[in-house]
């Protein structure tokens, strides 16, 4: 009895370290694809799981997408997306409610069973990824054997996946943040690369600009770059005067 309550003590720790590893993933300013790719592994770490995947919501196709698993099974990885409000992930995903089922192989409802005999996959605990009340995707985990997923456990994946959707939603956030700051200094250099091109060679702003595009073209280069090498090249003109 004493042995069984130091194990429960020990997992108790462990999911508590792993929901703290999530929630620390919320201010790391990490690029989206690691951040996903370490959401799965903590996932499957501490659900003990054959395979651990995360979907997410394309709300133009409203579809969801498997973005990471630390699977390496290839028939897995490549599955068909699913649309939302079918299979197992979509109705989650729509109803932003979990579901658990004991045998996916033996579930109407799962819609790659063929898959799930191939890899040994057996049962399922899927919860939904949602911010503020809005499902960006799902979080699944698969065990080998048929296992009845306790309260517990579903409260541990339910506070996991619930991280998670607040650790993507703030990189998504920082990524048009940054994707914003870049079009604005790629549009000021071009500006500037403009400006010097049609004093220097006494043509229109507009026939400067056109020129840089079809350099851009011609190099298959950036915008960016060739207004940079434009701005170079004008700045050595300068020093060597």
């Amino acid at each position: 009895m004493a042995t069984k309550k130091k194990d429960n003590f020990k997992i108790y720790i462990k999911q508590i370290e792993a929901i703290s590893k999530v929630a620390n993933l919320i201010t790391s300013g990490m690029y989206l694809e690691e951040l996903l790719r370490l959401l799965v592994q903590v996932t499957a770490e501490i659900m003990n799981s054959k395979i651990s995947s995360l979907m997410l919501l394309d709300p133009d196709k409203k579809e969801l997408v498997v973005r990471a698993t630390q699977s390496i099974s290839e028939a897995y990885n490549k599955k068909p997306n699913i649309i939302l409000g079918e299979g197992i992930a979509g109705v989650v995903a729509q109803n932003n409610k979990p579901i658990c089922v004991e045998d996916v192989k033996a579930e109407p409802r799962y819609l790659n069973r063929d898959i799930a005999k191939k890899e040994g996959l057996c049962s399922l605990a899927c919860v939904p990824l949602a911010v503020k009340g809005r499902v960006i995707g799902a979080l699944n985990c698969y065990t080998s054997k048929k296992h009845k997923f306790s309260k517990h456990e579903l409260d541990i994946l339910t506070a996991l996946a619930n991280q998670a959707a607040i650790a993507i939603e703030n990189a998504e956030l920082d990524l048009r943040a940054r994707s914003a700051e870049e079009a604005l200094t790629t549009r000021k250099l071009v500006e500037r690369a403009k400006d010097i091109l049609s004093q220097e060679a006494n043509i229109l702003p507009s026939e400067a600009y056109r020129l840089i595009q079809k350099q851009s073209m011609d190099m298959r280069k950036s915008m960016r770059e060739v207004a940079e090498a434009i701005i170079l090249a004008k700045e050595i003109r300068s020093k060597k005067k």
